[in-house]
């Protein structure tokens, strides 16, 4: 069964919906990432762009995304990650896409059914990341089968949305503490690895409802919902391989259509927060555990 659209009384623009952006709010970033711009739908679209040091123009290379989560800035999300540092160990290419908000210093992306500025004014941010994809795309040899995208909170929603309708471009994406709360219905797998902590109250590991919402409740679908969702979808074996340390318990199926796999990385007393960052309290380094599971699915 597909996963269906949950009811919103109004805007889910949290108090506190991304608790990083409280600790990674700095808009300073790496001296060699770029800003670019793009005009869609005749709305002024930003981003940052960050090209492996020492990168061979000739060579094709992987595009990661990584969105930041509701009022936290791109600049906040590069530091929050560290991808940028992988990208150069790695050589691939990362872009730190912009939401909207009536304020720069607060963005937010249209998901589905969150949140606030860009759900409310029902912003394109689909046509404004498969345009910006195709923009860096002619500016840059990127492998179009290796385009991945991952964020944290309303930016993991919003990768899920991705996932959804632009699976034609996406090979994979790693939400990291966020909900798939859309009606979802991929024109072609996608891979999907998939980082929440068991005591995230922000956005509930066992899905429903939070009191953070300062405009009205969201509903939240269970995440072992979503996995296996995308297990279902990607045509996966039924029995998924899985393992348990004191910090975290993971569900990996093999077998999938396509090339694709499915992991679910459950953070044991985890938080809203990055796996791995110095503030989580656990040693997952989500980052380099996505790159690792984007490498192995390419689109085929």
């Amino acid at each position: 069964m597909k996963t269906r659209a949950k009811p919103i009384a109004a805007l889910c623009v949290a108090g506190g919906l991304l608790l990083a952006a409280l600790w990674m709010a700095a808009t300073s970033h790496a001296t060699d990432t770029q800003s670019g711009s793009i005009t869609v739908g005749g709305r002024a679209r930003s981003y940052l762009l960050h090209v492996p040091s020492g990168h061979d123009a000739n060579k094709k290379m992987a595009l990661v995304l990584v969105l930041h989560g509701a009022t936290q800035s791109p600049e906040g999300a590069e530091r929050m990650s560290g991808m940028s540092k992988l990208a150069d160990r790695e050589d691939f290419l990362v872009a730190y896409p912009s939401g909207t908000g009536r304020l720069s210093r607060v963005p937010t992306w249209n998901s589905g059914n969150c949140c606030g500025y860009a759900l409310a004014n029902k912003v394109d941010d689909v046509g404004f990341i498969r345009a910006m994809i195709d923009k860096l795309e002619r500016e840059y040899s990127i492998d179009p089968k290796r385009v991945y995208v991952t964020g944290i909170s309303n930016g993991a929603m919003m990768s899920y949305r991705l996932a959804c309708e632009l699976s034609e471009k996406i090979a994979a994406i790693a939400p990291v503490e966020g909900a798939q709360n859309l009606d979802c219905r991929p024109s072609s797998p996608v891979s999907a690895i998939i980082f929440h902590g068991t005591a995230d109250r922000l956005v509930p590991f066992n899905g429903g409802s939070t009191p953070y919402q300062l405009a009205g409740r969201r509903n939240d679908t269970p995440v072992a919902d979503t996995v296996a969702f995308w297990a279902k979808e990607d045509g996966c074996a039924s029995a998924p391989q899985r393992e348990e340390s004191s910090e975290v318990h993971t569900t990996i199926y093999s077998g999938c259509e396509g090339g694709t796999g499915v992991a679910l990385y459950a953070i044991q007393g985890g938080h809203h927060m990055w796996p791995g960052t110095r503030l989580s309290g656990n040693d997952v380094s989500a980052t380099d555990i996505m790159w690792a599971f984007f490498e192995q699915h390419p689109k085929r």
